[in-house]
């Protein structure tokens, strides 16, 4: 895969990855759906390969004991999620620039999904 692009609304983080994941994962968790909005999609990518072309706006949340999660404190937008100690990195799939070839992979934590959609049947269900 090419380098892929990607920022967040306002523009006040931008990042380039060379090496990503070609699949996104969706997770169903009650913390993904209340930080994005809705259920997380995202690929993957080592955080050694993220390079920040720009990163006024970049914060991060400690969302948890074992996890961080980074977003624009500008604009609000969820970009990042990082387990404690990880060389990897989720990246939000919806800030990467277009065209990005990827295709569905798995859903999780979906026993945990919200009352109000039914989960696509694109990609292997993992409940937990």
């Amino acid at each position: 895969m090419q380098t892929i692009q990607g920022r967040c609304e306002c523009a006040a983080v931008a990042f380039e990855v060379a090496h990503i994941r070609d699949t996104v994962t969706f997770c169903h968790c009650s913390q993904c759906r209340r930080t994005s909005g809705h259920y997380w999609a995202a690929t993957r990518a080592d955080f050694s390969d993220v390079i920040f072309t720009k990163d006024i706006g970049l914060a991060w949340y400690r969302s948890s004991p074992t996890s961080r999660r980074g977003f624009c404190k500008l604009c609000g937008s969820s970009l990042f999620y990082q387990p404690n100690g990880a060389n990897h990195i989720a990246i939000a799939a919806g800030c990467l620039d277009l065209p990005t070839q990827m295709r569905a992979g798995k859903h999780i934590y979906t026993a945990d999904c919200g009352d109000y959609y039914t989960i696509p049947d694109d990609a292997p269900h993992i409940p937990d």
